[in-house]
């Protein structure tokens, strides 16, 4: 079994380094700081957009950050439909109910608003617009044939770095199994990143959705797909969550963390998109499946302890990362040991749990299974963990 899942590993390697190669160089043109909303809204009617249906949801309505989209829109000639139908973990009918409005609306183009659900909601009815096919016929890697609608993307949380990846994910409604869909044309056209929007995030959002963003570089710069570039990305991510989230946390209004956290999203989502990621998200993925734990939060409370499985195979990369947030030790694992600390001690600084108080034992052994599988399916990890190994660290997490 052991010789098994180690070709099993490497064959998974050797997948995510040739798909690396079909993913776009290109970044969609990102408009930075307070105001460029406008400037994103400028541009897209610059483009020809003479209608967009913006995809959020019911909240972000409520709270009027929507309305500001609108405005923004209209004021440079480019009417909008609202489709806010959008809840966390988006399902096949939300986003089919979300096309059907696009189609009656006549919208060229689709302007995605939120976090990551919004964002992921949006890129698939654009796609559903162009490819006539249903949802579970495009599901897996490179099934788009044709190009999706225009998207633009003004995330409001600073985590999932949805607006730079190539990637969606959706909900079966009935067996709430997570479906994944690739496709280097789900990337957005361009992308706005205004701290203004982020303002009013609680607290506990803040914190949530900034290990969001962490979780997804550290998870790329171990991968064993890491590139130069990716590294590159992943590394002024960590730099920024560790300077700026209890900025953030502490004081929501402050717009330079603010603009600074949403930075480390954008390049912690463009180092995944090209490595994936590892057993922290299939980890998150199952707590989401069986107790709806917000992701962020679920891939917080599993990091520390999976990264504590990976330490030895994973040892010059977590020491490295040690230095990169300025921690001194005298060997690559002491160093190593620090990062690990230093993510369990930011998670206090911010008021994440260290366990999941909905985690039942009795789930234990299928969640593990489960997160086992996904991993190996095709995540480039420092090394697979063993039944066991799992079962033990999700103990660890009961409250």
């Amino acid at each position: 079994m052991h010789a098994l899942n180690r070709t099993m590993h490497n064959v998974a390697v050797a997948v995510g380094r040739v798909g690396a190669k079909f993913l776009p160089d290109r970044v969609p043109v990102t408009f930075v700081g307070d105001g460029a909303v406008a400037e994103l809204c400028e541009s897209i009617a610059h483009s020809g957009v003479d209608r967009a249906l913006i995809v959020t949801d019911a909240m972000l309505v409520e709270l009027g950050i929507v309305g500001q989209i609108v405005d923004a829109l209209q004021a440079v000639g480019v009417a909008s439909s609202v489709f806010s139908g959008v809840e966390p973990d988006p399902t096949f009918p939300q986003v089919e109910a979300g096309l059907v409005q696009l189609e009656a609306d006549h919208c060229g183009a689709v302007v995605a608003v939120g976090g990551g659900s919004p964002m992921d909601a949006a890129k698939m009815i654009a796609a559903l617009a162009t490819n006539g096919r249903p949802l579970d016929k495009l599901e897996g890697m490179f099934k788009l044939g044709k190009a999706p609608l225009p998207v633009y993307a003004v995330p409001t949380t600073a985590g999932t770095g949805s607006e730079v990846t190539v990637a969606a994910v959706l909900s079966d409604p009935d067996s709430h199994e997570k479906k994944f869909y690739l496709d280097p044309k789900l990337m957005p056209v361009m992308a706005a990143l205004d701290p203004g929007l982020m303002t009013g995030l609680p607290p506990a959002i803040t914190a949530a959705t900034g290990m969001d963003a962490l979780t997804h570089a550290v998870e790329s710069f171990i991968a064993k797909t890491a590139t130069p570039q990716s590294k590159a990305y992943a590394t002024i991510a960590v730099r920024l969550v560790f300077r700026n989230l209890p900025k953030a946390f502490s004081d929501g209004s402050d717009r330079a963390a603010r603009k600074a956290m949403a930075l480390a999203s954008y390049y912690a989502g463009l180092a995944f998109t090209r490595t994936s990621v590892g057993y922290v998200h299939a980890i998150a993925h199952a707590f989401g499946r069986y107790y709806r734990t917000p992701h962020g939060l679920a891939n917080a409370i599993a990091l520390p302890h999976v990264l504590e499985l990976s330490k030895v195979e994973a040892e010059g990369p977590l020491a490295r990362l040690a230095e990169i947030i300025g921690l001194e030790a005298a060997s690559d694992s002491e160093r190593a040991a620090a990062f690990i600390q230093a993510v369990r001690d930011l998670m206090q600084k911010i008021d994440i749990p260290s366990t999941l108080k909905d985690l039942r034992t009795e789930d234990i052994a299928t969640i593990a299974e489960q997160a086992r599988a996904e991993v190996h399916l095709n995540y480039p990890v420092p090394r697979y963990i063993s039944q066991d190994e799992c079962v033990a660290l999700l103990h660890r997490i009961v409250a």
